[in-house]
């Protein structure tokens, strides 16, 4: 039974993975349950208190997502060499640190408890100077030591020095030059010989052209200083990784120093989670209690959009143990049940509430049967279903127990429906939980009136908008709204008369004030009544059109000629410029009359017969003759 899934708090916990910033934080999220210690659930609270109040006066904590640190510290713990922008990477998760300090101690003049945490954070202001000064841009910068400074102007030195050396050579030889400039190949200083002066210049052939006509030769004069230069990057390389194995020592001394850290940057972030989702709720702190109560003031689902939503007031506890909720069908009975469920769900893991006061008890479990149910992988109808979830929920119930059950009895026969619903819910008294149940049966309601520590609820309805307010009543039961409905959209009063005897009785009609006095729904009945006509439907809608009218035809607003008027099914026969069509007398609109477009004699024919047929007609009025007139019944 996923009661999460059930619930929506499976939605909540979305919103809420949105606030986090850590790996570390969106796994607690996720494995987040109800907290079953009074002590500890209270301390979840009064945490999304401070965490929220730090925001709000604050602003957002300097936060960083810290998994790929974790890593890094682990590979310098192992004696691997970090890279620059694995130190960087440390340096940047040492700036959150200070900041994180910084952030904590204003919180202090706030007298804010969570504040208290800086002082059991190190910021390691020495290691991260030091990364600072010698990492820079993804590398080791030169000044990182005085060592690497000399050798790096060596080395710049020399290869200026090789530069010099072969541009001399080609200012000597210009005309064996097949460029005016030298370039590095394979690391080493060439000039561009045209390949027939290949022995005028003393060095080595490094590298040619894709034609082969130029040659890339390293000047003899040049060698001696590249043999230089790889010595002097040997120093270097030596330098670097000196340098480099120094921080990543420094990381590895402080790795458990940095661990504490970690962890509680990961802990204030799923604090300042639950802060950050209570102020994009407009939520509240709940209080607590063990006297199974549940008060909730103003309360709304936190899925729901807040202009629109209509506040619930909900009490139980004090005088009774569980509400039978009724009313009209769309009056919003689930969500009211879900609401409560799932604002006692979110104050039982430490969350912050939607309501403006809330005094809920701790459930040791939450239980509920909630939709349609049907499973058709198990070949389960809807009340098999329904009566499978019941069961769980009766062989899992105790007494600490909060119980939601959705149209209680439904999707069999009303009377051994209603007979279950009833047995259910002795059950579910008898366990001495909490429970709401929502139902349409009113032996339901009476039952609830006459036992013990159960009470009736209803949701109202305005009877002149016929529309549900979404405002539950506690006290009262829900009265059926069926016959009121039918009473406003005009039902005769007998009619509405005979129904209600035949539910209540004899007497309850004196209990429905309907709007109608008899004569009033006698006209209204009357005036339904049609009295039989002779007049044929075609007659009058072939008056509309005659053969010959010029019409226009929607949606196109193509012009024809009408060569067959209205039948009694309301189609009418046009002719187009190219074909002959039916088309239902709406979508036609009068151009101009025949009348005023031909004389009292004329023959149609002309226009819609061809000249075949009507040469077969003038034979057929004079003689006997076996052809026969096709018409085109396009």
């Amino acid at each position: 039974m996923n009661i999460e899934k059930q619930i929506e708090f499976d939605k909540i916990k979305e919103k809420w993975l949105e606030m986090a910033i850590t790996d570390n934080a969106k796994e607690k999220i996720r494995d987040t349950t109800c907290c079953l210690s009074e002590s500890g659930l209270r301390k979840r609270l009064r945490d999304t208190t401070d965490g929220r109040e730090l925001i709000e006066k604050l602003g957002a904590p300097p936060l960083q997502n810290l998994e790929e640190v974790k890593e890094i510290f682990v590979m310098a713990e192992k004696g691997s060499c970090l890279t620059p922008y694995q130190l960087e990477r440390v340096e940047k998760v040492l700036v959150v640190v200070s900041r994180l300090k910084d952030y904590l101690k204003r919180g202090k003049m706030y007298d804010n408890p969570l504040s208290w945490y800086e002082e059991n954070m190190d910021s390691q202001d020495e290691l991260k100077e030091e990364i600072r000064r010698q990492i820079r841009g993804g590398e080791v910068d030169d000044y990182a030591s005085k060592e690497l400074r000399s050798i790096r102007s060596q080395i710049v030195k020399c290869e200026e020095q090789m530069k010099l050396k072969a541009e001399h050579v080609m200012h000597a030889n210009k005309q064996c030059m097949a460029d005016s400039y030298c370039t590095f190949r394979n690391g080493r200083i060439c000039i561009p010989v045209k390949k027939e002066y290949k022995l005028k210049i003393s060095g080595s052939v490094i590298d040619k052209s894709s034609t082969g006509n130029t040659l890339f030769i390293e000047p003899a004069a040049a060698a001696k200083h590249y043999e230089e230069l790889q010595q002097l990057k040997i120093s270097e390389e030596n330098e670097v990784y000196r340098i480099l194995y120094t921080l990543t020592a420094m990381v590895a001394d402080t790795s458990a120093v940095m661990g504490e850290n970690i962890a509680l940057i990961e802990k204030l972030d799923f604090i300042f989670s639950k802060g950050k989702l209570s102020l994009e709720m407009g939520a509240a702190e709940p209080s607590v209690n063990t006297e199974r109560r549940i008060v909730l003031k103003d309360a709304r689902h936190p899925l729901m959009d807040r202009e629109v939503n209509v506040p619930l007031q909900f009490d139980i506890g004090k005088d009774n143990r569980g509400v039978i909720i009724t009313g009209p069908n769309t009056g919003g009975k689930t969500v009211a049940i879900k609401t409560v469920m799932l604002n006692c769900v979110m104050a039982q893991c430490g969350l912050h509430v939607t309501c403006k006061e809330a005094d809920i008890c701790m459930n040791s479990s939450y239980l509920c049967d909630i939709g349609d149910g049907q499973n058709i992988s198990e070949n389960l109808s809807t009340f098999s279903a329904h009566i499978k979830n019941v069961l769980e929920v009766l062989g899992e119930v105790g007494r600490d127990s909060l119980v939601i059950m959705d149209e209680l009895g439904s999707g069999t026969d009303p009377a051994e429906g209603m007979g279950i619903a009833i047995a259910i819910l002795e059950e579910l008294r008898k366990s001495g939980c909490l429970f709401l149940v929502t139902t349409y049966y009113p032996e339901v309601k009476d039952y609830a009136g006459r036992t013990e520590n159960i009470i009736n609820a209803r949701m109202t309805f305005d009877r002149e908008t016929l529309r549900p307010t979404y405002q539950m009543v506690i006290g009262e039961a829900g009265e059926s709204c069926a016959f009121y409905i039918a009473d406003k959209l005009g039902m005769p009063y007998e009619m509405l008369q005979t129904a209600v005897k035949v539910v209540y009785g004899e007497g309850a009609v004196e209990n429905y004030k309907f709007s109608g006095d008899g004569k009033v729904n006698a006209k209204r009945r009357g005036a339904r009544i049609s009295k039989v006509s002779n007049k044929k439907t075609g007659t009058d809608l072939g008056r509309k059109f005659s053969v010959g009218d010029s019409v226009i035809i929607f949606p196109d607003k193509k012009t024809g000629i009408v060569c067959e008027p209205v039948n009694e099914k309301g189609v009418m026969r046009v002719q187009l410029p190219d074909k002959k069509i039916w088309i239902n007398h709406k979508r036609v609109k009068l151009r101009v009359a025949a009348s005023q477009l031909y004389p009292e004699d004329y023959d149609f024919s002309i226009l819609f017969d061809t000249v075949e047929n009507r040469k077969i007609r003038h034979d057929m009025e004079r003689k006997h003759t076996d052809e026969i007139i096709r018409y085109d019944e396009q």
